[in-house]
């Protein structure tokens, strides 16, 4: 007869070989806050030596002191390690007086309003750009040996969740009888001893995950301090909380539920132990969505009670399946009903998960070009289309749990019959050694007439028998128990509805394996809305960080008044700047004009026109240095073309410099 074990065991170990190499694939946590401005700016040259070096982010951040750290060209520190809120997602440190001429470098490490670590550098230069011997840390903040520990300890924190609460779930909701089933025991305390101890460990690794990523720090006390009052840390420390009712809940369902034979008394306690644990289900699942992603960007109010309903309806659905998959395999028996009550359970939760999870792509997307060119876009379409292989599959376990109800009831009476012979072989004699006992009125009389015949002899001889008959009494009940178990087995092996319900619903665990490994990467990548707006930042950042060139025609009307003008500028930056001016004929050839003023505007700010006579250096080529661009904007460059006393003209270009 075929086993199923083989079967199970191999697609386990080939289950778990994909989870390893999706977390093996995956990149460090990305950086959810991006920083958008500084001043002074990236690369730039200015001449007086700043008082402060401030930085804009995309988002609101946390930071302490010594976040933002400036190092001088020789590498000592020239802040004063005091970190200021100026207003917004904008944050200083204040540098010391009588800085020297060179390359300062601005390094940074704060953590972003979902929880994970930011890092990054930059430099400015006084006067003018130097060597710098500054040293920065190789290793980015959240990686390292650290880093992959408290990721580790993430997807251990989301399996934790999903099976207590999907476990008791399903014995609550489908199967009550589940609460005396020793292995779906086991998954429930299982889940709950894994979420604990993973909500400890990362409680413990925080401090050292945002900071140095040493793990020397892990059992720092200041650092968890520190911790304490940050938003993560008081999400988990009212994780442990609620864990700790949570134990109180499980006693409760494993326990008492568990012995109620009064049908009244089950179902008052049933309603009570329904409405604590969705109480406690909810906050556990608050405790994410009040320190991650739903916490922070737009409908932050609406986001967060909508990604609870999310994490609550995916623990009813990969937790509950997982309880049916254990009982299926290793629970003596289950009824259809059960299953059939789970397949509903199931439906409503894919059904709140498809609403859901529409929302927050929308939340977290924001665009098309984002849902197709970000890896937060592209993870979101492999998590949807591992959902869709799951319903589909649910499909088909759907027929089988039909077919699985009409072949229960012969089950049922081939199980009761196992019991009844089961009973009946207990009573029969047991030969000990030429002795015989038939039965308790049987032994009495022998005893009797065996106290009669030989007196104290005899008593002897019936320790020793008694002896051998309770050892051979123990060893004939453990060989029925096992036979009796053979039998159970075979019996649910030969169903071919219950064979056919364990290969359907061990192929959608399967795939939920990989559906919880995909979600979990998800938490830690940086949202395909905030990616694109940190690509646009970046974007308009490099067209500004190179030098600006444009090419303007022009006409004065007169005589030989058409023209080329090229107009160069380096670095074409905030600060000083080298300007380079050349006049061409239409042919492409240098002339000389009588005249060529520049000048600079930049209306948003009331500044301006700044005026620049360049100097003529040769034939149609005319610079000018040290022009001073104060603040980055949309400047308006005019630039005005004299081809004779009378015809001249002005031209102009606005162009971003910052």
């Amino acid at each position: 007869m075929k086993t199923i074990a083989p079967r199970f065991r191999h697609l386990l170990l080939l289950l778990l070989a994909v989870t390893g190499a999706l977390l093996a694939g995956a990149a460090p946590v990305s950086a959810h806050a991006a920083l958008t401005g500084s001043d002074p700016k990236q690369g730039a040259v200015v001449e007086q030596a700043p008082t402060r070096v401030s930085l804009t982010f995309s988002e609101e951040v946390a930071m302490s002191d010594g976040s933002v750290r400036v190092l001088d060209p020789a590498g000592k520190r020239v802040d004063t390690g005091k970190t200021t809120d100026l207003g917004g997602t904008t944050y200083g440190v204040p540098l010391h007086s009588g800085l020297p001429d060179g390359t300062f470098t601005v390094a940074y490490q704060v953590v972003s309003a979902d929880s994970h670590p930011v890092s990054g550098a930059f430099t400015f230069s006084i006067g003018a750009p130097s060597k710098t011997t500054a040293a920065l840390p190789d290793q980015s903040a959240g990686g390292g040996f650290v880093g992959g520990l408290y990721g580790v300890a993430r997807y251990l924190s989301y399996a934790g969740f999903i099976l207590t609460v999907g476990g008791a779930a399903f014995v609550l909701a489908c199967w009550p009888r589940g609460a005396g089933v020793r292995p779906v025991q086991r998954v429930v305390v299982g889940g709950w001893i894994t979420l604990t101890g993973a909500t400890l460990a990362m409680l413990l690794m925080r401090g050292s995950y945002t900071g140095s990523g040493a793990v020397g720090d892990i059992f720092d006390l200041t650092l968890l301090g520190q911790v304490l009052q940050t938003k993560s840390g008081a999400a988990l420390v009212s994780r442990l909380l609620l864990l700790a009712a949570a134990a109180l809940f499980i006693a409760v369902l494993f326990g008492a539920y568990e012995k109620r034979t009064d049908p009244e008394e089950k179902k008052d306690l049933t309603f009570g132990l329904a409405i604590g644990g969705a109480v406690v289900a909810a906050g556990l699942a608050a405790t994410w969505a009040m320190a991650e992603h739903a916490s922070t960007g737009i409908q932050a109010g609406l986001a967060m009670p909508v990604d609870v309903l999310h994490l609550l309806s995916v623990a009813a659905w990969l937790g509950g399946l997982t309880t049916l998959l254990v009982a299926l395999y290793r629970a003596p028996s289950i009824e259809a009903t059960a299953v059939r009550r789970f397949s509903r359970v199931a439906f409503c939760a894919v059904s709140t998960l498809a609403a859901t999870g529409l929302y927050q792509s929308w939340r977290q997307v924001g665009s098309w070009s984002a849902l197709t060119g970000t890896r937060y876009g592209q993870l979101l379409l492999l998590k949807i289309g591992l959902v869709a292989v799951m319903v589909g599959v649910a499909w088909i376990s759907r027929k089988w749990t039909g077919r699985l109800s009409e072949e229960l009831a012969p089950e049922a009476a081939a199980t009761t019959t196992i019991e009844e012979r089961t009973r009946s072989e207990e009573v029969v004699t047991v030969p000990t050694g030429g002795a015989s006992k038939p039965s308790s009125s049987g032994q009495s009389s022998g005893n009797a007439g065996g106290d009669a015949g030989s007196g104290s002899g005899a008593d002897t001889g019936s320790g020793s028998g008694s002896d051998v008959d309770d050892k051979r009494s123990a060893q004939l009940a453990r060989q029925r128990a096992a036979l009796a178990t053979a039998r159970d087995k075979r019996l649910r092996d030969a169903d071919p509805g219950r064979s056919g319900l364990r290969r359907s619903v061990l192929t959608e665990a399967g795939v939920a394996v990989v559906l919880l490994v995909v979600t979990t990467v998800l938490t830690s990548t940086e949202p395909g809305r905030t990616e694109e707006e940190a690509k646009a930042v970046t974007a308009a950042a490099s067209q500004r960080s190179g030098p600006l060139s444009l090419k303007l025609p022009f006409d004065t009307g007169g005589k030989d008044g058409k023209g080329t003008l090229l107009l160069d500028m380096d670095p074409g930056r905030t600060g000083s700047n080298d300007m380079h001016v050349y006049v061409e004929r239409p042919n492409g050839k240098a002339f000389d004009i009588p005249e060529v003023k520049v000048s600079f505007t930049l209306a948003a700010k009331k500044i301006g026109p700044l005026p620049v006579v360049p100097d003529h250096i040769a034939t149609g080529h005319w610079s000018a240095s040290g022009v001073q661009i104060p603040v980055a904007g949309d400047w308006k460059i005019a630039v005005t073309v004299r081809t004779s006393d009378i015809d001249q003209v002005t031209v102009n270009k606005n162009v971003k410099i910052g």
